[in-house]
């Protein structure tokens, strides 16, 4: 089992709390949603309400059917359209094959080296655990818990729940940008390790999948989600809160600036 999917105490969320809470601090325009990784098929389909797809796509498509139309889908292997999909969540292997990546050779890459350079730097989840995935609306209740949630963000939105993070228990994020499978910087990273992980949606995430320009994601664990809120909460009483309105480029700053820090 991946390090970051070990199983955790116990923990009891509302969902529907959480993405209230959300909408409020950070006034998002797309659906939060939770993906879930099943050991089977058929633990998958014992989901209310799943649905199951009638043709072949992309990861990305099945995420968005989540967070742009709201829907609860599951997919194995057979449903997506290749390895690349498949083996960033772990449902097929990441061989020698995958691995050399020739089939970007001369697309997104201009040598071998290059492409097998890329497809060694994803972050993955480790093949033979798991059969199946489902995403869902996060406040649906329907994958409780969760492996992990996924927020669709601006920049603006997406600092301030860095931030949040950030308010308790500070740590640096050290994030990369893997270039095209840009999914194996936000969910699989997320599933293989169980941090918090940002990324640029890519090519394939926008074409496919409906992202829209200026969105970012953010992939972690509901227990992250829950201490970001939390931050975020604390941060909107110190006056630092989304949106984030404009100064002005000319004004005195003092009085601006004091009612944040006046106090300290």
């Amino acid at each position: 089992m991946p390090d970051g999917m070990m199983p955790e105490p116990a923990q009891s969320f509302d969902f529907a709390a959480m993405v209230a809470d959300l909408n409020a601090l950070l006034r998002l325009k797309t659906t939060v949603i939770g993906m879930k990784m099943f050991a089977t098929a058929a633990e998958m389909e014992a989901i209310p309400k799943v649905r199951r797809p009638n043709a072949i796509h992309t990861t990305d498509q099945i995420v968005s059917m989540a967070s742009r139309l709201g829907w609860t889908v599951g997919i194995t292997a057979a449903d997506l359209v290749g390895a690349q999909c498949r083996a960033v969540i772990g449902l097929s292997p990441q061989d020698e094959q995958w691995l050399s990546g020739q089939s970007y050779v001369g697309v997104w890459h201009g040598t071998a080296e290059d492409a097998a350079a890329r497809q060694h730097a994803l972050d993955v989840v480790p093949f033979g655990t798991y059969q199946a995935m489902a995403v869902s609306p996060l406040a649906s209740g329907r994958l409780d818990p969760p492996d992990i949630c996924l927020v669709y963000a601006t920049p603006g939105q997406m600092i301030i729940l860095i931030n949040g993070l950030q308010y308790v228990g500070y740590k640096k994020f050290d994030w990369g940008v893997v270039g095209e499978t840009a999914c194996a910087d936000s969910w699989g990273r997320a599933l293989k390790t169980g941090e918090p992980s940002l990324s640029l949606p890519c090519f394939a995430e926008r074409r496919y999948g409906g992202v829209p320009d200026e969105e970012m994601l953010m992939a972690l664990k509901p227990a992250h989600l829950a201490k970001a809120i939390d931050g975020m909460k604390q941060l909107a009483k110190n006056g630092l809160r989304y949106p984030i309105a404009p100064y002005g480029i000319q004004a005195d700053v003092r009085a601006g600036m004091g009612v944040s820090y006046g106090k300290t």
